[in-house]
Protein backbone atom coordinates (compact mmCIF):
# COMPACT_ATOMS: atom_id res chain seq x y z
CA UNK A 1 0.00 0.00 0.00
CA UNK A 2 2.99 2.73 0.89
CA UNK A 3 4.43 1.76 -2.38
CA UNK A 4 1.76 2.55 -4.37
CA UNK A 5 0.95 6.18 -1.58
CA UNK A 6 4.77 6.99 -2.27
CA UNK A 7 4.22 6.79 -6.13
CA UNK A 8 0.95 9.05 -5.77
CA UNK A 9 2.87 11.60 -4.25
CA UNK A 10 5.39 11.97 -6.44
CA UNK A 11 2.30 11.75 -9.46
CA UNK A 12 0.49 14.58 -7.52
CA UNK A 13 3.93 16.86 -7.34
CA UNK A 14 4.32 16.36 -10.97
CA UNK A 15 0.85 17.55 -12.00
CA UNK A 16 1.39 20.59 -9.93
CA UNK A 17 4.97 21.33 -11.76
CA UNK A 18 2.65 20.43 -15.70
CA UNK A 19 -0.03 22.88 -14.30
CA UNK A 20 2.64 25.51 -13.49
CA UNK A 21 3.76 25.00 -17.17
CA UNK A 22 3.41 28.12 -19.16
CA UNK A 23 0.75 27.34 -22.26
CA UNK A 24 -0.99 24.94 -19.92
CA UNK A 25 -4.00 26.76 -19.41
CA UNK A 26 -4.45 27.87 -23.01
CA UNK A 27 -5.36 23.70 -23.57
CA UNK A 28 -8.74 23.78 -21.83
CA UNK A 29 -8.80 20.29 -22.67
CA UNK A 30 -5.54 19.29 -21.17
CA UNK A 31 -5.94 21.69 -18.08
CA UNK A 32 -9.35 20.24 -17.43
CA UNK A 33 -7.85 16.80 -17.91
CA UNK A 34 -5.03 17.78 -15.33
CA UNK A 35 -6.86 19.80 -13.10
CA UNK A 36 -9.21 16.55 -12.68
CA UNK A 37 -6.57 13.78 -12.06
CA UNK A 38 -4.74 16.47 -9.15
CA UNK A 39 -8.66 16.83 -7.19
CA UNK A 40 -8.90 12.82 -7.13
CA UNK A 41 -5.36 12.64 -5.91
CA UNK A 42 -5.98 15.90 -3.25
CA UNK A 43 -7.59 14.38 -0.67
CA UNK A 44 -5.26 10.82 -0.43
CA UNK A 45 -1.98 13.07 -0.43
CA UNK A 46 -3.73 15.48 2.13
CA UNK A 47 -3.95 11.88 4.35
CA UNK A 48 -0.88 10.22 3.30
CA UNK A 49 1.09 13.63 4.19
CA UNK A 50 -0.98 13.87 7.46
CA UNK A 51 -0.05 9.72 7.96
CA UNK A 52 3.55 10.81 7.97
CA UNK A 53 3.67 13.60 9.91
CA UNK A 54 2.09 11.74 12.81
CA UNK A 55 4.76 8.88 11.86
CA UNK A 56 7.18 11.17 12.51
CA UNK A 57 5.24 12.76 15.84
CA UNK A 58 5.60 9.31 17.26
CA UNK A 59 9.38 8.67 16.10
CA UNK A 60 9.97 12.18 18.10
CA UNK A 61 8.00 11.52 21.03
CA UNK A 62 9.50 8.25 21.73
CA UNK A 63 13.26 10.23 20.94
CA UNK A 64 12.44 12.50 23.70
CA UNK A 65 11.04 10.46 26.09
CA UNK A 66 14.26 8.31 26.47
CA UNK A 67 16.17 11.19 27.47
CA UNK A 68 13.43 13.14 29.49
CA UNK A 69 13.42 12.92 33.49
CA UNK A 70 10.94 15.77 34.08
CA UNK A 71 7.67 13.99 34.93
CA UNK A 72 5.47 16.54 34.16
CA UNK A 73 7.15 16.37 30.81
CA UNK A 74 7.00 13.22 30.31
CA UNK A 75 3.07 12.76 30.80
CA UNK A 76 3.09 15.21 27.76
CA UNK A 77 5.57 13.48 25.29
CA UNK A 78 2.79 10.33 25.84
CA UNK A 79 -0.21 12.17 25.70
CA UNK A 80 1.54 13.25 22.23
CA UNK A 81 2.42 9.92 21.53
CA UNK A 82 -0.87 8.01 22.41
CA UNK A 83 -2.64 10.76 20.24
CA UNK A 84 -0.50 10.34 17.24
CA UNK A 85 -0.51 6.49 17.26
CA UNK A 86 -4.31 6.80 17.70
CA UNK A 87 -4.63 8.88 14.66
CA UNK A 88 -2.07 6.94 12.45
CA UNK A 89 -4.69 3.72 12.85
CA UNK A 90 -7.91 6.08 11.82
CA UNK A 91 -5.43 7.18 8.71
CA UNK A 92 -4.63 3.97 7.67
CA UNK A 93 -8.11 3.07 7.75
CA UNK A 94 -9.41 6.04 5.80
CA UNK A 95 -6.09 5.23 3.30
CA UNK A 96 -7.56 1.94 2.47
CA UNK A 97 -10.48 3.30 1.44
CA UNK A 98 -9.24 6.18 -0.69
CA UNK A 99 -7.42 3.63 -2.37
CA UNK A 100 -10.34 1.31 -3.24
CA UNK A 101 -10.58 0.89 -6.78
CA UNK A 102 -13.60 4.24 -7.65
CA UNK A 103 -16.62 3.52 -9.94
CA UNK A 104 -15.96 5.03 -12.87
CA UNK A 105 -19.23 6.28 -13.08
CA UNK A 106 -19.20 8.33 -9.87
CA UNK A 107 -18.48 11.60 -11.37
CA UNK A 108 -21.61 11.10 -13.86
CA UNK A 109 -24.82 13.15 -13.85
CA UNK A 110 -27.74 10.49 -13.54
CA UNK A 111 -31.02 9.89 -15.18
CA UNK A 112 -33.69 8.32 -12.51
CA UNK A 113 -36.73 6.34 -13.69
CA UNK A 114 -39.47 5.95 -11.10
CA UNK A 115 -42.48 4.04 -12.03
CA UNK A 116 -45.38 3.05 -9.47
CA UNK A 117 -46.00 -0.98 -9.11
CA UNK A 118 -48.53 -2.54 -6.94
CA UNK A 119 -51.28 -0.62 -5.68
CA UNK A 120 -52.99 1.44 -8.11
CA UNK A 121 -53.39 4.89 -7.65
CA UNK A 122 -51.81 4.59 -4.19
CA UNK A 123 -48.42 3.35 -5.74
CA UNK A 124 -48.62 6.32 -8.09
CA UNK A 125 -48.73 9.28 -5.38
CA UNK A 126 -46.34 7.36 -3.80
CA UNK A 127 -43.68 7.62 -7.09
CA UNK A 128 -44.70 11.28 -7.50
CA UNK A 129 -43.60 12.03 -3.70
CA UNK A 130 -40.40 9.95 -4.02
CA UNK A 131 -39.98 12.25 -7.21
CA UNK A 132 -40.65 15.61 -5.05
CA UNK A 133 -37.74 13.69 -2.57
CA UNK A 134 -35.42 13.31 -5.28
CA UNK A 135 -35.98 17.35 -6.32
CA UNK A 136 -35.55 17.95 -3.00
CA UNK A 137 -32.64 16.24 -2.31
CA UNK A 138 -30.74 17.49 -5.04
CA UNK A 139 -32.17 21.58 -4.46
CA UNK A 140 -30.43 20.64 -0.61
CA UNK A 141 -27.12 19.87 -2.53
CA UNK A 142 -27.26 22.75 -5.39
CA UNK A 143 -28.04 20.11 -8.15
CA UNK A 144 -30.20 20.81 -11.11
CA UNK A 145 -33.07 18.51 -11.80
CA UNK A 146 -34.27 18.21 -15.62
CA UNK A 147 -37.54 16.52 -16.03
CA UNK A 148 -37.70 14.05 -19.12
CA UNK A 149 -41.15 12.93 -18.98
CA UNK A 150 -44.08 12.20 -16.66
CA UNK A 151 -46.72 10.02 -16.83
CA UNK A 152 -49.12 11.99 -15.11
CA UNK A 153 -52.59 10.68 -13.54
CA UNK A 154 -55.44 13.23 -12.56
CA UNK A 155 -55.60 13.50 -8.38
CA UNK A 156 -51.50 14.53 -8.35
CA UNK A 157 -49.82 10.78 -9.13
CA UNK A 158 -47.25 9.80 -11.53
CA UNK A 159 -47.54 6.23 -13.36
CA UNK A 160 -43.93 6.96 -14.44
CA UNK A 161 -41.34 10.13 -14.12
CA UNK A 162 -37.82 10.25 -15.64
CA UNK A 163 -35.87 12.97 -14.92
CA UNK A 164 -31.96 13.84 -14.94
CA UNK A 165 -30.38 15.27 -12.21
CA UNK A 166 -27.01 17.22 -12.97
CA UNK A 167 -24.29 17.69 -10.22
CA UNK A 168 -20.72 16.53 -9.03
CA UNK A 169 -20.78 13.37 -7.84
CA UNK A 170 -24.24 12.66 -8.08
CA UNK A 171 -24.20 9.13 -9.35
CA UNK A 172 -22.05 8.00 -6.27
CA UNK A 173 -24.73 8.97 -3.68
CA UNK A 174 -27.87 8.06 -5.23
CA UNK A 175 -27.05 4.70 -7.07
CA UNK A 176 -28.22 3.69 -4.13
CA UNK A 177 -31.61 4.54 -4.43
CA UNK A 178 -31.82 1.72 -7.15
CA UNK A 179 -34.60 -0.90 -6.22
CA UNK A 180 -37.85 -1.82 -4.72
CA UNK A 181 -39.46 1.01 -2.47
CA UNK A 182 -42.57 0.22 -0.37
CA UNK A 183 -44.75 2.14 1.46
CA UNK A 184 -47.53 1.34 4.41
CA UNK A 185 -50.07 3.68 4.89
CA UNK A 186 -53.66 4.06 5.13
CA UNK A 187 -54.69 5.48 2.05
CA UNK A 188 -56.63 9.09 1.75
CA UNK A 189 -59.49 6.91 -0.48
CA UNK A 190 -59.84 3.92 2.14
CA UNK A 191 -62.62 4.46 4.50
CA UNK A 192 -62.15 1.89 6.78
CA UNK A 193 -58.95 3.07 8.07
CA UNK A 194 -57.12 -0.08 6.95
CA UNK A 195 -53.34 -0.01 6.19
CA UNK A 196 -52.23 -0.96 2.17
CA UNK A 197 -49.09 -1.58 1.38
CA UNK A 198 -47.90 -0.22 -2.32
CA UNK A 199 -44.70 -0.91 -4.28
CA UNK A 200 -42.66 1.98 -6.96
CA UNK A 201 -39.34 0.82 -8.78
CA UNK A 202 -36.39 3.19 -8.94
CA UNK A 203 -33.57 2.98 -11.36
CA UNK A 204 -30.46 5.10 -11.08
CA UNK A 205 -28.52 5.14 -14.01
CA UNK A 206 -25.57 7.02 -15.20
CA UNK A 207 -25.75 9.25 -17.82
CA UNK A 208 -24.27 8.22 -21.04
CA UNK A 209 -22.34 10.28 -23.14
CA UNK A 210 -22.13 9.14 -27.13
CA UNK A 211 -18.87 7.85 -26.28
CA UNK A 212 -20.23 5.67 -24.05
CA UNK A 213 -22.88 4.59 -26.37
CA UNK A 214 -23.26 4.35 -29.84
CA UNK A 215 -26.66 4.27 -31.51
CA UNK A 216 -27.13 3.03 -34.91
CA UNK A 217 -29.48 4.97 -36.87
CA UNK A 218 -30.80 2.01 -38.57
CA UNK A 219 -32.04 0.68 -34.93
CA UNK A 220 -34.21 3.58 -34.22
CA UNK A 221 -37.91 4.89 -34.92
CA UNK A 222 -38.21 8.54 -34.51
CA UNK A 223 -42.28 8.87 -33.90
CA UNK A 224 -43.34 12.95 -33.44
CA UNK A 225 -46.68 13.32 -32.20
CA UNK A 226 -48.82 15.47 -30.22
CA UNK A 227 -48.39 15.86 -26.48
CA UNK A 228 -50.79 14.49 -24.28
CA UNK A 229 -51.81 14.67 -20.58
CA UNK A 230 -50.97 17.80 -18.03
CA UNK A 231 -49.36 20.12 -19.91
CA UNK A 232 -48.52 23.69 -19.91
CA UNK A 233 -49.53 26.87 -22.56
CA UNK A 234 -49.30 25.38 -25.93
CA UNK A 235 -47.84 21.87 -25.39
CA UNK A 236 -50.74 20.19 -26.67
CA UNK A 237 -51.12 22.19 -29.77
CA UNK A 238 -47.84 21.58 -31.84
CA UNK A 239 -46.18 17.92 -32.68
CA UNK A 240 -43.87 18.20 -30.43
CA UNK A 241 -43.92 15.07 -28.46
CA UNK A 242 -41.00 12.46 -29.55
CA UNK A 243 -41.18 8.64 -28.86
CA UNK A 244 -37.91 6.64 -29.64
CA UNK A 245 -38.28 2.57 -30.27
CA UNK A 246 -35.02 0.99 -30.24
CA UNK A 247 -35.33 -2.18 -31.93
CA UNK A 248 -32.77 -4.71 -31.21
CA UNK A 249 -34.05 -3.98 -27.19
CA UNK A 250 -37.30 -2.93 -27.60
CA UNK A 251 -36.65 -0.29 -25.56
CA UNK A 252 -39.41 2.66 -26.63
CA UNK A 253 -38.57 6.34 -24.34
CA UNK A 254 -40.86 9.14 -24.87
CA UNK A 255 -40.68 12.51 -24.24
CA UNK A 256 -43.38 15.70 -24.09
CA UNK A 257 -42.01 18.39 -21.43
CA UNK A 258 -40.47 21.06 -24.29
CA UNK A 259 -42.61 23.09 -26.78
CA UNK A 260 -39.49 22.45 -28.92
CA UNK A 261 -39.65 18.86 -30.90
CA UNK A 262 -35.14 19.21 -31.12
CA UNK A 263 -35.22 19.91 -27.38
CA UNK A 264 -37.60 16.83 -26.65
CA UNK A 265 -35.45 14.56 -29.37
CA UNK A 266 -32.42 15.63 -27.15
CA UNK A 267 -33.75 14.21 -24.25
CA UNK A 268 -35.02 11.44 -25.49
CA UNK A 269 -32.12 10.16 -26.85
CA UNK A 270 -30.62 11.09 -23.45
CA UNK A 271 -32.82 8.92 -21.71
CA UNK A 272 -32.49 6.21 -24.29
CA UNK A 273 -28.81 6.54 -23.82
CA UNK A 274 -28.72 6.11 -20.19
CA UNK A 275 -31.01 3.00 -20.24
CA UNK A 276 -28.87 0.94 -23.28
CA UNK A 277 -25.72 1.79 -20.74
CA UNK A 278 -27.53 1.02 -17.95
CA UNK A 279 -28.22 -2.80 -19.45
CA UNK A 280 -24.22 -2.55 -20.53
CA UNK A 281 -23.44 -1.84 -16.63
CA UNK A 282 -25.99 -4.92 -15.15
CA UNK A 283 -24.27 -7.23 -17.63
CA UNK A 284 -20.96 -6.40 -16.23
CA UNK A 285 -22.60 -6.75 -12.34
CA UNK A 286 -23.83 -10.39 -13.54
CA UNK A 287 -20.56 -11.28 -14.86
CA UNK A 288 -18.57 -10.22 -11.49
CA UNK A 289 -21.07 -11.68 -9.08
CA UNK A 290 -18.82 -11.65 -6.22
CA UNK A 291 -18.12 -7.83 -6.65
CA UNK A 292 -21.72 -7.83 -6.95
CA UNK A 293 -22.25 -10.06 -3.78
CA UNK A 294 -20.04 -7.39 -1.66
CA UNK A 295 -22.08 -4.23 -2.74
CA UNK A 296 -24.65 -2.91 -1.03
CA UNK A 297 -28.11 -3.22 -3.59
CA UNK A 298 -26.34 -1.40 -6.52
CA UNK A 299 -27.77 -3.84 -8.93
CA UNK A 300 -30.58 -6.27 -8.71
CA UNK A 301 -33.53 -3.99 -9.70
CA UNK A 302 -36.13 -6.50 -8.03
CA UNK A 303 -34.99 -6.16 -4.83
CA UNK A 304 -37.17 -4.65 -2.06
CA UNK A 305 -34.63 -2.10 -0.37
CA UNK A 306 -36.91 0.50 1.90
CA UNK A 307 -40.05 0.78 3.52
CA UNK A 308 -41.57 3.45 4.20
CA UNK A 309 -44.31 2.69 6.51
CA UNK A 310 -45.93 6.17 7.95
CA UNK A 311 -48.20 4.90 10.90
CA UNK A 312 -45.21 4.58 12.93
CA UNK A 313 -43.25 7.32 11.48
CA UNK A 314 -40.06 4.92 10.40
CA UNK A 315 -38.22 4.56 7.47
CA UNK A 316 -36.20 0.91 6.83
CA UNK A 317 -33.25 0.19 4.87
CA UNK A 318 -33.33 -3.58 4.77
CA UNK A 319 -29.74 -4.08 3.09
CA UNK A 320 -27.74 -2.44 6.32
CA UNK A 321 -31.39 -3.23 8.36
CA UNK A 322 -30.96 0.70 9.82
CA UNK A 323 -34.12 2.02 11.34
CA UNK A 324 -34.65 5.84 11.20
CA UNK A 325 -38.36 7.39 12.88
CA UNK A 326 -37.93 10.44 10.77
CA UNK A 327 -40.51 10.05 7.91
CA UNK A 328 -41.35 13.65 7.37
CA UNK A 329 -37.77 15.02 7.11
CA UNK A 330 -36.87 12.03 4.88
CA UNK A 331 -39.84 12.12 2.53
CA UNK A 332 -38.55 16.37 2.59
CA UNK A 333 -35.40 15.10 0.99
CA UNK A 334 -32.96 14.57 4.21
CA UNK A 335 -31.91 11.28 3.23
CA UNK A 336 -28.26 12.24 3.80
CA UNK A 337 -28.23 9.77 6.53
CA UNK A 338 -29.23 6.86 5.20
CA UNK A 339 -26.96 6.94 1.91
CA UNK A 340 -23.85 8.10 4.04
CA UNK A 341 -24.83 4.47 6.32
CA UNK A 342 -25.38 2.86 2.94
CA UNK A 343 -21.96 4.03 1.74
CA UNK A 344 -20.17 3.25 4.54
CA UNK A 345 -21.45 -0.35 4.69
CA UNK A 346 -20.78 -0.62 0.96
CA UNK A 347 -17.06 0.42 1.61
CA UNK A 348 -16.86 -2.00 4.92
CA UNK A 349 -17.86 -4.69 2.49
CA UNK A 350 -15.29 -4.00 -0.12
CA UNK A 351 -12.23 -3.41 2.44
CA UNK A 352 -13.29 -6.51 4.03
CA UNK A 353 -13.58 -8.60 0.53
CA UNK A 354 -10.05 -6.48 -0.28
CA UNK A 355 -8.23 -8.10 2.81
CA UNK A 356 -9.79 -11.75 1.73
CA UNK A 357 -8.00 -11.90 -0.74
Amino acid sequence: MFDKLEDLLIRFEELLNELNEPGVAGDPARFQKLMKEQSNLQPIVDAYKEYKACKQTVEDSLSMLEGESDEEMRELLKEELNSAKDRIAELERELKILLLPKDPNDDKNVIVEIRAGAGGDEAALFAAEMYRLYVKYAEKRRWKVELLNADEIGIGGMKEVNFMITGQGAYSRLKYESGVHRVQRVPETESGGRIHTSTITVAVMPEAEDVDVVIDEKDIRIDVMRASGNGGQCVNTTDSAVRLTHYPTGIVVYSQTEKSQLQNKAKAFALLRAKLYDIEQQKAHDAEAELRRSQIGTGDRSEKIRTYNFPQGRVTDHRIKLTLYKIDSIMDGDIDELLDSLIAADQAAKLSAMNEE
